[in-house]
């Protein structure tokens, strides 16, 4: 089975094809720019990367350059489109409705729709690429629709729900869905197998952090709680996103600048953060290398990240009665060993203690920073979100 995976954005198309018998990838890209001046796409196959311009009005063309590129030429992968089995594609929320992946009917699109207000920038564009998607490969070929928020289905009503009046969260479905759904799927399973247990046999606390970054206690396989809420501004400090705040500071802010809600919103999602702190960059690295030569606004901002991660850590904990493994996924926590070691120092109390040569020689894809006595396993995990939606797409399909 060769699985189309496929991340659509407003104006961008994101694929890799995933050859499920061992589950090797034959080829990735990027269309960009989709409906604009300069359209591109970036291929890569066979060992070899291809960037060419092509005219892009709409995601359709997109996907036909992407079969293009598949079929013909030096990064040709397959002969013929038929011998793509699903295509699996990333839906940012499906709201109550979609608890699990789900194949692609025209009820669905409908209901996704029909979310779009709980996701404005996102859900639009993925129905963008679950309609392309059935011009270009036509109604035999099933769509299987990858939700990021279904992981976190699990979650308790004591966990998700918010203290506003009740008639808010039937009215208009106001409460904690969180986010990056299929990535702290796939790292805690792959914890599991790490450790040499059964997703259903450990308490996981998993770090996604990046430019967006979130946190999930994960008991028994499920979710109980996660940092991120409605939207994903909500929880840590991000790259451009303020995280969790005094909701009165909105309106106090409002006021004092003159500013709209919108004007507002863009405030907490494109100016604050590390960015907004430091004054530098919501670029961890480079607020990093300021901080280094002796920037004392990158200083506090990256005390603030690692102080946040570490109260969620220990709230988690406390919700799941212990832990038994974290870990840390996403740019952030992948590549950077002094975030790592600022969130793990000082917490002996929970019985979690890292190596930090160890911490400071992370490779490869899986790797082990836990100090000897650690009670906590710590691991850092590269994170796969293309591979785990084409597992849930074959999942999908191989039940119909």
């Amino acid at each position: 089975m060769k699985v189309l995976v496929i991340n659509c954005g407003s104006s961008s198309l994101k694929y890799q094809l995933v050859d499920m018998n061992g589950e090797k990838v034959l080829c990735k890209g990027l269309c960009e720019r989709i409906g604009m001046d300069g359209s591109l796409i970036t291929h890569q196959a066979n060992g070899g990367k291809w960037a060419d311009q092509i005219d892009f009005p709409t995601h359709t063309e997109a996907f036909a350059a992407v079969v293009a590129k598949m079929t013909e030429g030096e990064g040709k992968v397959i002969d013929d489109v038929s011998e793509v089995t699903a295509i699996g594609h990333r839906v940012v929320h499906g709201g109550e409705k979609f608890q699990a992946s789900c194949l692609v009917t025209a009820e669905v699109i409908e209901t996704i729709r029909e979310l779009c207000p709980l996701a404005p920038l996102h859900n639009p564009a993925g129905i963008l690429g679950l309609e392309a998607a059935k011009k270009v490969f036509g109604e035999n070929v099933p769509n299987v629709a990858v939700f990021d928020t279904a992981f976190h289905s699990t979650m308790p009503a004591k966990a998700y729900m918010y203290a506003t009046p009740y008639e808010y969260y039937e009215k208009y479905g106001v409460r904690r869905y969180g986010f990056h759904g299929t990535s702290h799927k796939f790292v805690s399973k792959v914890a599991a197998e790490v450790v040499g247990k059964k997703p259903e046999e450990i308490k996981v606390i998993t770090c996604h952090l990046g430019n967006g970054s979130s946190i999930a206690a994960v008991d028994g396989g499920k979710v109980v709680d996660t940092s991120m809420g409605m939207t994903p501004l909500a929880g840590l400090l991000m790259g451009t996103r303020c995280g969790d705040i005094d909701p009165s500071v909105v309106n106090f802010l409002m006021t004092n600048l003159g500013v709209t809600g919108a004007e507002m919103d863009n405030i907490m999602n494109k100016k604050s953060g590390l960015l907004g702190v430091s004054g530098v960059s919501s670029d961890k690295r480079d607020v990093g290398n300021a901080a280094d030569a002796g920037n004392e606004r990158a200083k506090l901002v990256n005390e603030m990240l690692n102080y946040q991660i570490k109260k969620y850590i220990g709230s988690y904990a406390a919700a799941m009665n212990g832990v038994d493994v974290v870990v840390f996924t996403g740019g952030i926590g992948e590549h950077d060993d002094t975030v790592r070691a600022g969130v793990c120092t000082n917490m002996e109390y929970l019985g979690m203690k890292i190596d930090l040569e160890k911490n400071d020689n992370v490779h490869g894809d899986i790797c082990e920073i836990t100090a000897e006595g650690s009670k906590v396993r710590v691991l850092v995990l590269a994170t796969n979100e293309e591979l785990m939606i084409a597992r849930d797409t074959k999942e999908v399909v191989e039940a119909l």
